[in-house]
């Protein structure tokens, strides 16, 4: 059955736009989890580092922005609403702006890829919670389903790491990153099938062969004492170079913009270990606004909207769901006395 939607609703994480900002940011990021005081101090540095200014917020008014665009030359004339999860625009009163609107049925886009609690979950957690706040007037929220291997996130990510690999020789190794996430997230979730299958496509496209590229992860916080999923991408660079490898591209396919783990974790200490090693190192682009990004995800849309029946999907898992099992990336933060962070 084709729903009637009347609005489109992006959800992201949301970021620091200002030094003032950085604080309030981070301890509604952290709220509820049991991560150090220390660790969250030392976060906060990352992004002093860039004057507190993360480009999260700035490349989401650019998505939509390219999105706008993307939909009117396809007759899809409804307007693009906007709410983070952490930081300025929040999602309740993005809503409760919805909802004064007339809004009645919006259908989501969560700037995420991947299955996971943090990547999927939390946000309808984060919906149903606007909603409540709104009260009975909130417009009901639909997701659409992850991509990770909807053949044009495929070949926006192909399309850069070509780029990247220009300027390397033929053997350079591929380093494919994402966000490290507890293992009681992850053995609960698809996440890491998604990802694993997201670079085998990839790697394929590109002919690189499987001793050339391997999955690894970054930007790990929470307890030390608390399993998260490895090798972190510093130990694998320093992998690389015991067994001789001497250059890399590092393609950060778990995000989709060069916000602030990409920035700090991988253009600046990656980068500073590789020059330390003597390791020639390429950093591939996240799809951003790359045209085939926009166009797969007005694709997603008129799947819901019932203009297309084609549910493009690569490789071995086919197209994902459209509505989530109410078992689906379960995870219950951990409690306990924190301790040190490694870091």
């Amino acid at each position: 059955m084709t729903e009637n939607y009347d609005a489109i609703l992006i959800v992201s994480f949301g970021g620091p736009e200002q030094r003032d900002d950085v604080i309030p940011f981070l301890e509604n990021v952290l709220r509820g989890k049991p991560v150090p005081r220390e660790r969250l101090l030392e976060v906060a540095e990352h992004y002093y580092h860039f004057d507190g200014i993360s480009p999260i917020n700035q490349q989401v008014r650019e998505l939509i922005t390219a999105l706008q665009t993307e939909l009117t030359h396809s007759g899809i004339n409804l307007p693009i609403y906007w709410g983070n999860r952490n930081w300025h625009p929040m999602l309740a009163d993005t809503l409760r702006q919805m909802a004064d609107d007339g809004i009645k049925h919006a259908i989501a886009f969560f700037t995420s890829a991947y299955s996971s609690y943090s990547g999927c979950r939390q946000y309808r957690e984060n919906i149903q919670q606007a909603q409540a706040e709104v009260g009975e007037s909130a417009p009901q929220v639909d997701k659409l389903r992850v991509f990770y291997n909807h053949p044009d996130f495929i070949a926006a990510n192909v399309d850069h790491i070509r780029t990247a690999l220009v300027n390397l020789p033929d053997n350079a190794n591929v380093a494919f990153t994402a966000h490290s996430i507890p293992m009681s997230m992850a053995d609960n979730c698809n996440y890491v099938a998604q990802l694993t299958e997201t670079c085998r496509l990839i790697a394929n496209e590109l002919q690189i062969p499987s001793d050339r590229w391997k999955l690894v992860y970054q930007s790990r916080s929470g307890r030390p004492t608390d399993p998260w999923l490895e090798p972190d991408i510093g130990d694998h660079i320093r992998t690389l170079h015991s067994n001789g490898v001497a250059s890399l591209v590092i393609a950060p396919v778990g995000f989709l913009s060069d916000h602030m783990e990409v920035l700090f974790d991988l253009d600046e200490e990656a980068k500073v270990l590789c020059e330390e090693l003597g390791m020639a190192l390429s950093r591939a682009a996240t799809v951003g606004t790359h045209p085939l990004f926009i166009s797969m995800i007005r694709e997603l849309i008129q799947e819901r909207f019932g203009q297309t029946t084609n549910r493009r999907a690569l490789g071995s898992f086919g197209p994902n769901h459209d509505v989530c099992p109410m078992n689906c990336c379960l995870y219950t933060v951990p409690t306990g006395r924190p301790v040190a962070p490694k870091h």
